[in-house]
Protein backbone atom coordinates (compact mmCIF):
# COMPACT_ATOMS: atom_id res chain seq x y z
CA UNK A 1 0.00 0.00 0.00
CA UNK A 2 1.28 3.49 -0.76
CA UNK A 3 1.34 6.29 1.72
CA UNK A 4 -1.34 8.10 -0.29
CA UNK A 5 -3.67 5.13 0.05
CA UNK A 6 -3.49 5.27 3.83
CA UNK A 7 -3.58 9.06 3.94
CA UNK A 8 -0.46 9.47 5.99
CA UNK A 9 1.13 12.30 4.05
CA UNK A 10 -0.67 14.87 6.13
CA UNK A 11 -1.22 15.15 9.85
CA UNK A 12 -4.91 14.54 10.48
CA UNK A 13 -6.99 17.17 12.20
CA UNK A 14 -9.24 15.62 14.82
CA UNK A 15 -11.14 18.67 16.02
CA UNK A 16 -8.87 19.30 18.99
CA UNK A 17 -7.19 22.59 19.72
CA UNK A 18 -3.46 22.32 18.98
CA UNK A 19 -2.73 24.11 22.23
CA UNK A 20 0.30 22.20 23.51
CA UNK A 21 3.51 24.04 22.68
CA UNK A 22 7.02 22.62 22.64
CA UNK A 23 7.70 23.84 26.19
CA UNK A 24 4.64 22.00 27.52
CA UNK A 25 5.18 18.78 25.54
CA UNK A 26 8.78 18.58 26.75
CA UNK A 27 7.75 18.97 30.39
CA UNK A 28 4.88 16.50 30.00
CA UNK A 29 7.44 14.03 28.66
CA UNK A 30 9.78 14.72 31.57
CA UNK A 31 6.99 14.59 34.11
CA UNK A 32 5.77 11.31 32.66
CA UNK A 33 9.08 9.73 33.68
CA UNK A 34 8.76 10.92 37.28
CA UNK A 35 5.71 9.58 39.04
CA UNK A 36 4.43 8.05 42.23
CA UNK A 37 6.01 4.73 41.24
CA UNK A 38 9.41 6.30 41.94
CA UNK A 39 8.48 8.51 44.87
CA UNK A 40 6.38 6.02 46.79
CA UNK A 41 6.68 2.59 45.16
CA UNK A 42 10.49 2.69 45.41
CA UNK A 43 10.23 2.25 49.18
CA UNK A 44 8.80 -1.27 48.88
CA UNK A 45 11.19 -2.11 46.04
CA UNK A 46 14.24 -1.03 48.06
CA UNK A 47 13.09 -3.18 50.98
CA UNK A 48 12.91 -6.22 48.66
CA UNK A 49 15.98 -5.70 46.47
CA UNK A 50 18.32 -3.49 48.48
CA UNK A 51 20.83 -1.42 46.46
CA UNK A 52 20.31 -3.67 43.41
CA UNK A 53 17.05 -1.81 42.83
CA UNK A 54 19.21 0.78 41.04
CA UNK A 55 20.15 -1.86 38.46
CA UNK A 56 16.50 -2.91 38.08
CA UNK A 57 15.41 0.67 37.32
CA UNK A 58 18.28 1.02 34.84
CA UNK A 59 17.45 -2.27 33.11
CA UNK A 60 13.77 -1.39 32.86
CA UNK A 61 14.74 2.07 31.63
CA UNK A 62 16.65 0.60 28.68
CA UNK A 63 13.60 -1.43 27.69
CA UNK A 64 11.35 1.61 28.05
CA UNK A 65 13.63 3.51 25.67
CA UNK A 66 13.27 0.71 23.10
CA UNK A 67 9.48 0.97 23.48
CA UNK A 68 9.50 4.74 23.10
CA UNK A 69 11.69 4.67 20.00
CA UNK A 70 9.29 2.15 18.46
CA UNK A 71 6.40 4.46 19.35
CA UNK A 72 8.30 7.46 18.02
CA UNK A 73 8.70 5.82 14.62
CA UNK A 74 4.97 5.13 14.49
CA UNK A 75 4.09 8.63 15.67
CA UNK A 76 6.08 10.28 12.89
CA UNK A 77 4.51 7.88 10.41
CA UNK A 78 1.02 8.95 11.51
CA UNK A 79 0.63 11.29 14.54
CA UNK A 80 -2.88 10.86 15.98
CA UNK A 81 -4.34 11.15 19.47
CA UNK A 82 -5.66 7.59 19.28
CA UNK A 83 -2.01 6.56 19.10
CA UNK A 84 -1.60 3.01 20.41
CA UNK A 85 -5.17 1.97 19.64
CA UNK A 86 -4.92 3.39 16.13
CA UNK A 87 -1.68 1.57 15.40
CA UNK A 88 -3.01 -1.71 16.81
CA UNK A 89 -6.12 -1.23 14.68
CA UNK A 90 -4.06 -0.67 11.54
CA UNK A 91 -1.35 -3.29 11.98
CA UNK A 92 -2.99 -6.03 14.06
CA UNK A 93 -6.65 -5.73 13.15
CA UNK A 94 -9.79 -4.01 14.47
CA UNK A 95 -10.21 -6.31 17.47
CA UNK A 96 -6.76 -5.42 18.82
CA UNK A 97 -7.46 -1.71 18.34
CA UNK A 98 -10.66 -2.13 20.34
CA UNK A 99 -8.90 -4.06 23.13
CA UNK A 100 -5.91 -1.70 23.28
CA UNK A 101 -8.02 1.45 23.41
CA UNK A 102 -10.20 0.18 26.23
CA UNK A 103 -7.25 -1.33 28.12
CA UNK A 104 -5.25 1.90 27.97
CA UNK A 105 -8.31 3.71 29.24
CA UNK A 106 -8.55 1.20 32.11
CA UNK A 107 -4.86 1.69 32.88
CA UNK A 108 -5.29 5.40 33.42
CA UNK A 109 -8.50 5.04 35.40
CA UNK A 110 -6.74 2.62 37.74
CA UNK A 111 -3.54 4.69 37.79
CA UNK A 112 -5.67 7.68 38.75
CA UNK A 113 -6.88 5.64 41.71
CA UNK A 114 -3.27 4.88 42.69
CA UNK A 115 -2.27 8.52 42.47
CA UNK A 116 -5.25 9.63 44.53
CA UNK A 117 -4.30 7.01 47.13
CA UNK A 118 -0.71 8.23 47.21
CA UNK A 119 -1.75 11.88 47.43
CA UNK A 120 -4.02 11.08 50.37
CA UNK A 121 -1.16 9.26 52.13
CA UNK A 122 1.13 12.27 51.64
CA UNK A 123 -1.48 14.59 53.16
CA UNK A 124 -1.27 12.40 56.29
CA UNK A 125 2.29 13.67 56.74
CA UNK A 126 0.88 17.07 57.73
CA UNK A 127 -2.70 16.26 58.73
CA UNK A 128 -2.90 12.71 60.14
CA UNK A 129 -6.40 13.37 61.44
CA UNK A 130 -7.86 13.75 57.92
CA UNK A 131 -9.19 10.41 56.55
CA UNK A 132 -7.52 9.23 53.33
CA UNK A 133 -10.79 9.14 51.41
CA UNK A 134 -11.55 12.81 52.13
CA UNK A 135 -8.22 14.00 50.71
CA UNK A 136 -8.61 11.72 47.70
CA UNK A 137 -12.08 13.10 46.95
CA UNK A 138 -10.96 16.74 47.15
CA UNK A 139 -8.07 16.16 44.74
CA UNK A 140 -10.34 14.28 42.34
CA UNK A 141 -12.80 17.18 42.10
CA UNK A 142 -10.12 19.88 41.67
CA UNK A 143 -8.26 18.07 38.88
CA UNK A 144 -11.54 17.27 37.16
CA UNK A 145 -12.20 21.00 36.91
CA UNK A 146 -8.73 21.64 35.46
CA UNK A 147 -9.26 19.10 32.68
CA UNK A 148 -12.66 20.45 31.68
CA UNK A 149 -11.45 24.00 31.03
CA UNK A 150 -9.08 23.57 28.06
CA UNK A 151 -6.02 21.69 26.86
CA UNK A 152 -3.95 24.86 27.33
CA UNK A 153 -4.85 24.96 31.02
CA UNK A 154 -4.08 21.26 31.35
CA UNK A 155 -0.72 21.78 29.62
CA UNK A 156 0.17 24.75 31.81
CA UNK A 157 -0.77 22.96 35.06
CA UNK A 158 1.20 19.91 33.95
CA UNK A 159 4.16 22.10 33.00
CA UNK A 160 4.42 23.53 36.51
CA UNK A 161 3.78 20.17 38.18
CA UNK A 162 6.67 18.74 36.17
CA UNK A 163 8.86 21.77 36.83
CA UNK A 164 8.44 21.29 40.58
CA UNK A 165 9.36 17.60 40.32
CA UNK A 166 12.42 18.21 38.14
CA UNK A 167 13.74 21.08 40.26
CA UNK A 168 13.20 19.15 43.47
CA UNK A 169 14.93 15.96 42.34
CA UNK A 170 17.93 17.89 41.06
CA UNK A 171 18.01 19.73 44.39
CA UNK A 172 17.81 16.42 46.28
CA UNK A 173 20.72 15.02 44.29
CA UNK A 174 22.82 18.13 44.93
CA UNK A 175 22.07 18.07 48.69
CA UNK A 176 22.77 14.34 48.86
CA UNK A 177 26.10 14.79 47.09
CA UNK A 178 26.91 17.56 49.57
CA UNK A 179 26.23 15.21 52.48
CA UNK A 180 28.46 12.55 50.91
CA UNK A 181 31.37 14.83 50.05
CA UNK A 182 31.26 17.44 52.82
CA UNK A 183 29.75 15.34 55.61
CA UNK A 184 27.33 18.00 56.86
CA UNK A 185 23.96 17.28 58.52
CA UNK A 186 22.94 14.53 60.94
CA UNK A 187 23.48 11.86 58.27
CA UNK A 188 27.00 13.02 57.42
CA UNK A 189 28.73 10.56 59.76
CA UNK A 190 27.12 7.47 58.22
CA UNK A 191 26.69 8.62 54.62
CA UNK A 192 29.08 6.76 52.32
CA UNK A 193 29.07 5.16 48.89
CA UNK A 194 29.95 1.88 50.59
CA UNK A 195 26.34 1.72 51.81
CA UNK A 196 25.64 0.34 48.33
CA UNK A 197 27.39 -2.95 49.16
CA UNK A 198 28.38 -2.93 52.85
CA UNK A 199 25.10 -4.33 54.24
CA UNK A 200 24.88 -7.92 52.93
CA UNK A 201 26.06 -6.96 49.46
CA UNK A 202 24.58 -5.34 46.37
CA UNK A 203 22.02 -8.19 46.09
CA UNK A 204 21.26 -8.69 49.81
CA UNK A 205 18.20 -10.87 49.21
CA UNK A 206 19.48 -12.63 46.09
CA UNK A 207 19.12 -11.90 42.39
CA UNK A 208 15.72 -13.62 42.33
CA UNK A 209 14.24 -11.16 44.83
CA UNK A 210 15.66 -8.26 42.84
CA UNK A 211 14.12 -9.53 39.59
CA UNK A 212 10.76 -9.92 41.33
CA UNK A 213 10.67 -6.14 41.85
CA UNK A 214 10.53 -5.55 38.09
CA UNK A 215 6.73 -5.46 38.01
CA UNK A 216 6.77 -2.66 40.58
CA UNK A 217 9.61 -0.93 38.75
CA UNK A 218 7.69 -1.04 35.47
CA UNK A 219 4.78 0.72 37.19
CA UNK A 220 7.13 3.62 37.87
CA UNK A 221 7.54 4.11 34.12
CA UNK A 222 3.84 4.14 33.29
CA UNK A 223 3.02 7.45 31.55
CA UNK A 224 6.18 7.78 29.46
CA UNK A 225 4.00 6.84 26.48
CA UNK A 226 1.67 9.77 27.23
CA UNK A 227 3.66 11.78 24.67
CA UNK A 228 1.92 9.70 22.02
CA UNK A 229 -1.51 10.82 23.17
CA UNK A 230 -0.48 14.48 22.90
CA UNK A 231 0.29 14.07 19.16
CA UNK A 232 -3.12 15.30 18.07
CA UNK A 233 -2.87 18.45 20.18
CA UNK A 234 0.80 19.38 19.73
CA UNK A 235 1.59 22.50 17.75
CA UNK A 236 4.46 20.87 15.87
CA UNK A 237 4.57 17.09 16.49
CA UNK A 238 7.28 16.50 13.86
CA UNK A 239 9.78 18.48 15.95
CA UNK A 240 8.58 18.17 19.54
CA UNK A 241 7.94 14.41 19.68
CA UNK A 242 11.40 13.20 18.54
CA UNK A 243 13.08 15.64 20.92
CA UNK A 244 10.93 14.49 23.83
CA UNK A 245 11.69 10.82 23.13
CA UNK A 246 15.42 11.22 22.51
CA UNK A 247 15.95 12.90 25.88
CA UNK A 248 14.38 9.95 27.72
CA UNK A 249 17.70 8.18 28.51
CA UNK A 250 19.01 11.29 30.26
CA UNK A 251 15.82 11.58 32.30
CA UNK A 252 16.14 7.97 33.41
CA UNK A 253 19.84 8.35 34.28
CA UNK A 254 19.29 11.51 36.31
CA UNK A 255 15.88 11.04 37.91
CA UNK A 256 15.95 7.32 38.60
CA UNK A 257 19.48 5.94 38.63
CA UNK A 258 21.11 9.16 39.88
CA UNK A 259 18.55 9.91 42.57
CA UNK A 260 18.55 6.34 43.93
CA UNK A 261 22.34 6.13 43.89
CA UNK A 262 22.54 9.23 46.06
CA UNK A 263 19.73 8.29 48.44
CA UNK A 264 21.01 4.74 49.03
CA UNK A 265 24.50 6.11 49.66
CA UNK A 266 23.27 8.67 52.18
CA UNK A 267 20.98 6.23 54.04
CA UNK A 268 21.57 2.48 54.15
CA UNK A 269 18.90 0.42 52.40
CA UNK A 270 17.80 -1.45 55.55
CA UNK A 271 16.17 1.71 56.90
CA UNK A 272 13.60 1.93 54.10
CA UNK A 273 10.24 0.17 54.13
CA UNK A 274 7.05 -0.15 52.11
CA UNK A 275 4.34 2.45 52.54
CA UNK A 276 6.66 5.45 52.84
CA UNK A 277 8.51 7.62 50.37
CA UNK A 278 12.26 6.90 50.45
CA UNK A 279 12.83 10.55 49.54
CA UNK A 280 10.90 11.81 52.55
CA UNK A 281 12.66 9.31 54.82
CA UNK A 282 16.13 10.17 53.51
CA UNK A 283 15.74 13.89 54.01
CA UNK A 284 14.22 13.34 57.40
CA UNK A 285 17.45 11.48 58.27
CA UNK A 286 19.58 14.31 56.92
CA UNK A 287 17.85 16.59 59.38
CA UNK A 288 17.65 19.71 57.24
CA UNK A 289 14.89 21.97 58.67
CA UNK A 290 11.63 21.58 56.73
CA UNK A 291 13.38 19.31 54.18
CA UNK A 292 11.08 16.34 54.76
CA UNK A 293 8.03 18.57 54.46
CA UNK A 294 9.31 20.08 51.24
CA UNK A 295 10.01 16.66 49.76
CA UNK A 296 6.56 15.51 50.84
CA UNK A 297 5.09 18.46 48.95
CA UNK A 298 7.06 17.44 45.86
CA UNK A 299 5.92 13.83 45.94
CA UNK A 300 2.36 15.05 46.47
CA UNK A 301 2.80 17.16 43.35
CA UNK A 302 4.06 14.09 41.46
CA UNK A 303 0.97 12.12 42.39
CA UNK A 304 -1.39 14.93 41.37
CA UNK A 305 0.55 15.40 38.13
CA UNK A 306 0.06 11.77 37.16
CA UNK A 307 -3.63 11.84 38.08
CA UNK A 308 -4.03 15.00 36.00
CA UNK A 309 -2.42 13.23 33.04
CA UNK A 310 -4.71 10.26 33.58
CA UNK A 311 -7.82 12.38 33.24
CA UNK A 312 -6.41 13.89 30.06
CA UNK A 313 -5.60 10.49 28.54
CA UNK A 314 -8.86 8.74 29.33
CA UNK A 315 -10.98 11.40 27.66
CA UNK A 316 -8.91 11.28 24.46
CA UNK A 317 -8.86 7.49 24.30
CA UNK A 318 -12.64 7.26 24.75
CA UNK A 319 -13.07 9.80 21.97
CA UNK A 320 -10.91 7.72 19.64
CA UNK A 321 -12.95 4.62 20.46
CA UNK A 322 -16.17 6.52 19.80
CA UNK A 323 -14.82 7.81 16.47
CA UNK A 324 -14.31 4.18 15.46
CA UNK A 325 -17.78 3.15 16.69
CA UNK A 326 -16.19 1.13 19.50
CA UNK A 327 -17.68 3.20 22.32
CA UNK A 328 -20.91 5.21 22.80
CA UNK A 329 -21.02 8.14 20.39
CA UNK A 330 -21.51 10.57 23.29
CA UNK A 331 -17.80 10.08 24.13
CA UNK A 332 -16.87 11.49 20.73
CA UNK A 333 -18.28 14.95 21.39
CA UNK A 334 -16.13 17.96 22.22
CA UNK A 335 -17.42 20.79 24.35
CA UNK A 336 -17.11 24.47 23.40
CA UNK A 337 -13.51 24.47 24.69
CA UNK A 338 -12.63 21.49 22.44
CA UNK A 339 -12.17 19.01 25.28
CA UNK A 340 -13.88 15.56 25.39
CA UNK A 341 -15.91 16.48 28.46
CA UNK A 342 -18.23 13.45 28.49
CA UNK A 343 -15.36 10.96 28.34
CA UNK A 344 -13.44 12.79 31.05
CA UNK A 345 -16.51 12.94 33.29
CA UNK A 346 -17.23 9.22 33.03
CA UNK A 347 -13.57 8.37 33.65
CA UNK A 348 -13.37 10.63 36.70
CA UNK A 349 -16.53 9.06 38.09
CA UNK A 350 -14.88 5.64 37.87
CA UNK A 351 -11.67 6.99 39.41
CA UNK A 352 -13.93 7.71 42.36
CA UNK A 353 -13.75 3.98 43.10
CA UNK A 354 -10.27 4.79 44.38
CA UNK A 355 -11.89 7.04 46.96
CA UNK A 356 -14.04 4.10 48.06
CA UNK A 357 -10.98 1.82 48.27
CA UNK A 358 -9.28 4.37 50.48
CA UNK A 359 -12.29 4.20 52.75
CA UNK A 360 -12.67 0.39 52.79
CA UNK A 361 -9.08 -0.93 52.57
CA UNK A 362 -6.69 2.03 52.93
CA UNK A 363 -3.71 -0.22 53.74
CA UNK A 364 -4.15 -2.33 50.57
CA UNK A 365 -5.48 0.26 48.12
CA UNK A 366 -2.10 1.21 46.62
CA UNK A 367 -0.97 -2.41 46.06
CA UNK A 368 -4.22 -3.44 44.38
CA UNK A 369 -4.46 -0.56 41.94
CA UNK A 370 -0.77 -0.50 41.00
CA UNK A 371 -0.84 -4.21 40.14
CA UNK A 372 -3.82 -3.80 37.83
CA UNK A 373 -2.37 -0.67 36.23
CA UNK A 374 0.93 -2.42 35.56
CA UNK A 375 -0.79 -5.30 33.77
CA UNK A 376 -2.76 -2.88 31.58
CA UNK A 377 0.38 -0.87 30.88
CA UNK A 378 2.33 -3.96 29.85
CA UNK A 379 -0.42 -4.87 27.36
CA UNK A 380 -0.27 -1.37 25.88
CA UNK A 381 3.51 -1.51 25.54
CA UNK A 382 3.26 -4.94 23.91
CA UNK A 383 0.80 -3.61 21.35
CA UNK A 384 3.16 -0.72 20.55
CA UNK A 385 6.01 -3.18 19.99
CA UNK A 386 4.04 -5.67 17.91
CA UNK A 387 2.55 -2.83 15.84
CA UNK A 388 6.05 -1.50 15.25
CA UNK A 389 7.30 -4.93 14.16
CA UNK A 390 4.40 -5.20 11.71
CA UNK A 391 4.98 -1.66 10.47
CA UNK A 392 8.66 -2.32 9.80
CA UNK A 393 7.75 -5.45 7.87
CA UNK A 394 5.33 -3.41 5.73
CA UNK A 395 7.97 -0.74 5.10
CA UNK A 396 10.58 -3.32 4.15
CA UNK A 397 8.08 -4.87 1.72
CA UNK A 398 7.41 -1.47 0.14
CA UNK A 399 3.76 -1.30 1.22
CA UNK A 400 4.16 1.76 3.48
CA UNK A 401 6.41 4.79 3.48
CA UNK A 402 9.30 4.99 5.93
CA UNK A 403 8.95 7.19 9.01
CA UNK A 404 11.16 10.25 9.39
CA UNK A 405 12.14 9.01 12.88
CA UNK A 406 13.23 5.37 12.47
CA UNK A 407 14.03 3.29 15.54
CA UNK A 408 17.68 2.16 15.74
CA UNK A 409 18.10 -1.49 14.89
CA UNK A 410 14.77 -1.66 13.08
CA UNK A 411 12.48 -4.22 14.68
CA UNK A 412 15.30 -6.01 16.56
CA UNK A 413 15.04 -4.05 19.80
CA UNK A 414 11.26 -4.25 19.68
CA UNK A 415 11.61 -8.04 19.81
CA UNK A 416 14.02 -7.72 22.76
CA UNK A 417 11.63 -5.44 24.65
CA UNK A 418 8.70 -7.73 23.88
CA UNK A 419 10.48 -10.75 25.36
CA UNK A 420 11.38 -8.69 28.44
CA UNK A 421 7.72 -7.76 28.99
CA UNK A 422 6.69 -11.41 28.66
CA UNK A 423 9.24 -12.22 31.38
CA UNK A 424 7.85 -9.50 33.67
CA UNK A 425 4.36 -10.90 33.15
CA UNK A 426 5.59 -14.33 34.28
CA UNK A 427 7.06 -12.71 37.41
CA UNK A 428 3.72 -11.09 38.16
CA UNK A 429 2.06 -14.51 37.91
CA UNK A 430 4.63 -15.91 40.37
CA UNK A 431 4.18 -13.12 42.95
CA UNK A 432 1.20 -13.93 45.18
CA UNK A 433 0.66 -10.27 46.10
CA UNK A 434 0.73 -8.97 42.51
CA UNK A 435 -1.10 -11.95 41.02
CA UNK A 436 -4.47 -10.32 41.65
CA UNK A 437 -3.96 -8.18 38.54
CA UNK A 438 -3.96 -11.29 36.33
CA UNK A 439 -7.31 -12.33 37.76
CA UNK A 440 -8.63 -8.88 36.96
CA UNK A 441 -7.04 -9.10 33.49
CA UNK A 442 -8.81 -12.40 32.82
CA UNK A 443 -12.15 -10.87 33.78
CA UNK A 444 -11.38 -7.80 31.69
CA UNK A 445 -10.53 -10.01 28.68
CA UNK A 446 -13.86 -11.81 28.98
CA UNK A 447 -15.70 -8.48 29.20
CA UNK A 448 -13.89 -7.14 26.12
CA UNK A 449 -14.57 -10.36 24.20
CA UNK A 450 -18.28 -10.03 24.95
CA UNK A 451 -18.19 -6.34 24.07
CA UNK A 452 -16.54 -7.03 20.70
CA UNK A 453 -19.09 -9.75 19.89
CA UNK A 454 -21.92 -7.33 20.65
CA UNK A 455 -20.24 -4.60 18.58
CA UNK A 456 -19.88 -6.85 15.55
CA UNK A 457 -23.46 -8.05 15.83
CA UNK A 458 -24.77 -4.47 15.89
CA UNK A 459 -22.35 -3.01 13.31
CA UNK A 460 -21.27 -5.90 11.03
CA UNK A 461 -20.51 -3.59 8.12
CA UNK A 462 -18.09 -1.49 10.23
CA UNK A 463 -16.21 -4.52 11.52
CA UNK A 464 -16.07 -6.06 8.05
CA UNK A 465 -14.77 -2.82 6.51
CA UNK A 466 -12.00 -2.57 9.10
CA UNK A 467 -11.05 -6.21 8.58
CA UNK A 468 -10.72 -5.47 4.87
CA UNK A 469 -8.55 -2.39 5.55
CA UNK A 470 -6.32 -4.44 7.84
CA UNK A 471 -5.84 -7.08 5.14
CA UNK A 472 -4.53 -4.37 2.78
CA UNK A 473 -1.74 -3.53 5.21
CA UNK A 474 -0.58 -7.13 5.05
Amino acid sequence: MTSAQVDTDTVPEEGYERGLGSRQVQMIAIGGAIGVGLFMGAGANIAKAGPSIILMYALAGVVIFFIMRALGELLLYRPVSGSFAEYAREFLGPFFGFVTGWTYWLMWVVTGMAELTAAAIYIHFWFPEIPQWVSALVFLVVLFGVNLISVKIFGEVEFWFSMIKVTAIIGMIVIGLGVLTLGFSDAGDTATVSNLWAHDGFFPNGIGSSLMTLQGVMFAYLAVELVGVTAGESENPEKTLPKAINTLPWRIIVFYVGALLVILSVVKWTEFSAGESPFVHAFGEIGIPLAAGIVNFVVLTAALSSCNSGMYSTGRMLRDLAANSEAPQAFGKLNARKTPAVGITVSVALMGIGVVLNYVVPEKAFLYVTSVATAAGIWTWMMILVSHIRYRAAVDAGRLRASSFPAPGGALFSWVALLFLVGVTCMIAYDKDARICLYVAAGWAVALGIGWAVLKSRNPQIAERRDAEFEKVG
